[in-house]
């Protein structure tokens, strides 16, 4: 089969449900009226990274596993509406689906729904094989049951990337990812030590990056054995919502990378994406698109106090 597809995503399929709370964590009360609302759209991290990459030109495929809910239904109906093409492997258990509370800086807290899945759910092996034959690459979401797809996507030979989220450096179950992945994402919420965890990575894996993104403090990149620091993109509006920020900051990554960018500079439009997500509301879905987010780049790389 010829390559037809840009970028795989496997995983991270559903839907969320947006509360805004007055701050984190919740202030303890009998109740609290809520404004501007709770809303329930579809959204998580596959498909964020699945809408980032296909705005910014890249041929993308989703494929999960989804209920016959209106969860799922959600969820078709956002792949249909922005010409994402998915595949939807029946899931009995439901769509996944979580809460997140949203608060008044931006900040974020993610309740998931941990009856979604089971341990014996998999994605049909030959259908990865398939869509793997057609990709360039495949990006991973840590969601079940992807770990088993990860030997599958190798022996294709497609580069992998992964994102293990707020991963406590120790967690068995995001170790087959970490140690299977050419790319690596992370947060260093978690981490006592970024730098250790980083290089741990990339000495027991395969990885030829890694990247530890800091939120407003930018983000950490290690390539070539070298630890660099790449500062924050300045957002281009108010920062309302950091849900999303590190699916668009994934999905700029790989637009660069894909296209034969050195790992620093790919990082660099990963700020970009990752701030300008930021200032899109948590009831929205949506990414920047390729000629703005290479515009801000080169606008950054004019300013050297700003691109460190």
């Amino acid at each position: 089969m010829s390559t037809e597809i840009d970028v795989l995503v496997l995983g991270g399929a559903g839907v969320d449900t947006i509360v805004h709370v007055p701050e984190l964590p919740v202030p303890f009360a009998d109740s609290h009226m809520i404004r501007p609302g709770i809303v329930t759209r579809a959204g998580q991290s596959g498909d964020f990274v699945a809408l980032g990459t296909s705005a910014l030109g890249l041929r993308t495929h989703h494929l999960d596993m989804l209920g016959d809910d209106p969860e799922g239904d959600l969820v078709r109906a956002l792949h249909r509406d922005h010409g994402i093409a998915l595949t939807a492997v029946p899931q009995p258990l439901g769509t996944k689906r979580a809460v997140n509370l949203v608060a008044p800086d931006g900040r974020r807290l993610s309740l998931y729904d941990a009856t979604r899945a089971a341990d014996t759910d998999r994605l049909p092996e030959a259908t990865v094989r398939e869509l793997a034959a057609a990709s360039r690459h495949a990006h991973v979401v840590i969601t079940q049951p992807c770990a088993q797809a990860l030997p599958v996507l190798r022996e294709a030979g497609v580069t992998i990337s992964t994102d293990l989220h707020d991963w406590d450096g120790s967690n068995p179950y995001h170790e087959p990812f970490a140690l299977q992945a050419d790319l690596v994402f992370l947060s260093s919420t978690a981490l006592a030590d970024p730098e250790r965890t980083m290089r741990r990575i990339a000495e027991r894996g395969r990885a030829r990056a890694v990247v530890a993104t800091a939120g407003a403090a930018g983000a950490y990149l290690l390539a070539d054995g070298d630890l660099t620091h790449v500062p924050a993109a300045p957002p281009p509006a108010p920062v309302v919502d950091s849900n999303g920020a590190g699916d668009a900051f994934a999905a700029a990554f790989l637009h660069a990378w894909l296209n034969s960018q050195p790992p620093h500079r790919c990082a660099r439009f990963g700020t970009v994406a990752g701030a300008y997500a930021c200032t899109i509301p948590s009831t929205r879905t949506g990414g920047i698109g390729r000629e703005e987010l290479e515009a801000r780049v080169a606008e950054l790389e004019r300013s050297p106090e700003r691109t460190g």
